[in-house]
């Protein structure tokens, strides 16, 4: 429809019944959404390249009940995934904030194998790694504890994370 154009047909008729149809939705329980399947209304009304329409205004209510009732049959769908989800996380207990007791066995053993791995670098790296990386010592508390210039510990600690990312590289730490 241009602008100069004055519509017609059912456009012209939503527009002269805009009022009307939209009583109607709300009356079928539309609520809030009214004003937007009204909408949709009219996108497939002017979307429309068929011929006339004996009743127009039939032709639009009939419209806005389909609408309406796709919107209904996808709302009862959302909400009946929703129960199975909900049901299947209470099942399966993936809902838990704590780790399964495999997980924990797994992570217990997978933690031994790192320190065995830094125990396997020299005393000394495996100790400056734990103080700064478990324990949250600053590096420079560590150079301290241990005796040792900040950059002995600065080189420690690379030594120890190309070992860690080797590691890694290698899937030594995945999971069975």
């Amino acid at each position: 429809m241009s602008e100069t154009t004055p519509p017609s047909g059912l456009e012209a008729a939503f527009l002269a019944h805009r009022e009307t149809l939209l009583r109607f939705l709300r009356a079928r329980g539309a609520g809030e959404a009214a004003e937007d399947l009204l909408h949709e209304v009219w996108l497939r009304v002017s979307a429309r390249d068929s011929g006339p329409v004996a009743a127009p205004l039939a032709y639009l209510h009939s419209v806005a009940n389909s609408l309406m009732i796709d919107r209904y049959r996808s709302q009862q769908k959302a909400q009946a995934r929703e129960r199975e989800w909900s049901a299947a996380q209470t099942l399966t207990g993936e809902a838990s904030p704590q780790p399964s007791a495999e997980r924990e066995v797994f992570a217990a053993r997978e933690a031994a194998r790192v320190l065995a791995m830094l125990d396997g670098l020299g005393a000394r790296v495996a100790r400056v790694f734990r103080l700064h990386r478990v324990e949250g010592m600053a590096q420079k508390d560590v150079a301290r504890e241990v005796g040792i210039g900040l950059s002995t510990v600065e080189g420690d600690l690379r030594k120890a994370y190309r070992a860690l990312e080797e590691w890694k590289r290698h899937g030594e730490g995945e999971e069975p």
